[in-house]
């Protein structure tokens, strides 16, 4: 909890206290293991998730079965709240990436509050409003730009959410992230490090040059950061 007693997803801290204390009684917080399976695509979700901290990769995959990020929510989104305003299945896939704790509630109990409050259901469909620009914000990214764009803007998204200069990511995860081989991300990388932008290392990340980075990242970056901001307000 944090010092105002909301718990610490952006989102819930922006609910009065009379939300809040509605949504209380039927929140329990819950460790997001990493790789941990949230949502299945067209399968029923049970519940729903504010992540406290870690971050949570949205995926399709492709016919040929290759798997590709859409988008990356952490303590500013709502994974499956979308969902259980429609008709409680997955659009997508959900992958716990970056481990952290979450609050977590029922469906049912998601969509009594979100019945009773205005305010509520509101956020809700802002905060949806938002996913959809950071998804076809993504898709627009991973088809016209660079691997080095690419990367630089989904390493930039993935500092935000954890409040770390170092991120535990391999060489292989970062390629199915963004849809590329891993031999491109392997060149990319070395490039960013040569540069002074990165440091890496087998299985981590080091966000060396931050400014540099966001110079080198195309702006799907700040766009993503734009609509979220307008639409639910900036991360804190």
């Amino acid at each position: 909890m944090t010092a105002s007693g909301h718990p610490p997803n952006q989102l819930l801290q922006m609910l009065d206290a009379a939300d809040l204390n509605m949504l209380r009684p039927h929140l329990a917080t819950v460790e997001m293991v990493r790789e941990s399976v949230l949502g299945e695509v067209g399968a029923a979700l049970r519940y729903v998730y504010f992540p406290h901290g870690g971050s949570v990769s949205i995926t399709v995959s492709l016919s040929e079965g290759q798997t590709i990020e859409v988008a990356m929510l952490g303590r500013d989104s709502v994974v499956g709240g979308g969902a259980a305003l429609a008709d409680g299945i997955a659009p997508a896939d959900a992958v716990v990436l970056f481990p952290g704790t979450a609050s977590m509630l029922e469906i049912a109990a998601f969509r009594m509050v979100a019945a009773a409050s205005v305010a509520f259901r509101s956020l809700m469909v802002r905060h949806e409003q938002a996913l959809l620009a950071h998804v076809q914000q993504s898709l627009l990214c991973n088809t016209l730009h660079s691997v080095e764009a690419r990367l630089a803007r989904w390493l930039l998204r993935a500092r935000d959410l954890s409040d770390s200069e170092i991120l535990p990511l391999t060489q292989e995860t970062l390629a199915q992230m963004i849809g590329v081989r891993r031999n491109a991300i392997s060149l990319v990388a070395h490039a960013l490090q040569r540069a002074g932008i990165i440091h890496y290392t087998r299985g981590q990340i080091e966000i060396i040059d931050p400014r540099a980075l966001e110079t080198t990242s195309c702006d799907c970056y700040s766009a993503v950061k734009a609509s979220h901001s307008r639409l639910v307000g900036a991360l804190r």
